[in-house]
């Protein structure tokens, strides 16, 4: 089973995620299912998401309302044929989803690190059904724009990639292109577009200590 590790829109929260990783220590093989927040809630908040659909973000108005949701497996949501692309929410244009799906398969092609994209609006989504359609592994990235609770941007990162770029960088990403304020003034289109030629620059940048640095 793949290592996916959750990384919510919250920039200016400092997270610490029990199993380490880094470029010169691998992941644990078995699944990560508890993070340390800074409060109780997030906690609470993150074992749903991550036992339920890997779909949102937290939401930041309480626990109960988090919890109260329930995980969401709804396959016949799934497009009939693959993509790496899948927008049940309507952000996208035909063209932008062409684009977008264009540089995905130049990512993997150039980099072997595969990324994919989905935009929903919480509870209409496929939910789990997803890491099955998109065989979804160690060298993915599942990027789920949700604005249900404030930051449209949310990442699930295997292991490998993790090994390979900087955590803050996520945060980073969903600071400059995931707040209300950006989205709401460009659309969800434009934060999901940014986001993914964000990463593209990422990934296809050097390994090092200062790889990613810039949320380009």
């Amino acid at each position: 089973m793949a290592v996916l590790k959750l990384y919510p829109s919250l920039p200016l929260t400092q997270v610490t995620i029990k199993a380490s990783s880094s470029s010169s220590q691998r992941c644990s093989s078995k699944p990560i299912i508890n993070h340390v927040w800074v409060s109780e809630f997030r906690a609470k908040s993150l074992n749903f998401l991550l036992s339920g659909a890997l779909t949102l973000s937290f939401s930041l108005t309480g626990a109960g309302f988090a919890e109260a949701k329930v995980g969401v497996n709804k396959p016949e949501l799934l497009p009939k044929e693959f993509s790496p692309v899948i927008d049940v929410a309507g952000f996208l244009s035909d063209g932008q989803e062409r684009r977008i799906s264009q540089e995905i398969v130049d990512i993997e092609k150039d980099t072997g690190f595969k990324l994919r994209v989905l935009a929903q609006n919480y509870p209409d989504t496929p939910g789990l059904a997803i890491k099955d359609f998109w065989q979804v592994d160690d060298r993915t990235i599942v990027f789920v724009a949700d604005p249900t609770f404030g930051n449209i941007l949310n990442f699930n990162v295997g292991a490998t990639v993790d090994l390979d770029i900087p955590r803050s960088f996520w945060s980073r990403l969903a600071g400059k292109y995931g707040n209300i304020f950006y989205w709401k003034e460009q659309g969800e289109d434009a934060s999901i577009e940014a986001a993914v030629m964000a990463i593209s620059n990422c990934l296809r940048e050097p390994v090092g200590p200062n790889n990613c640095s810039e949320v380009k």
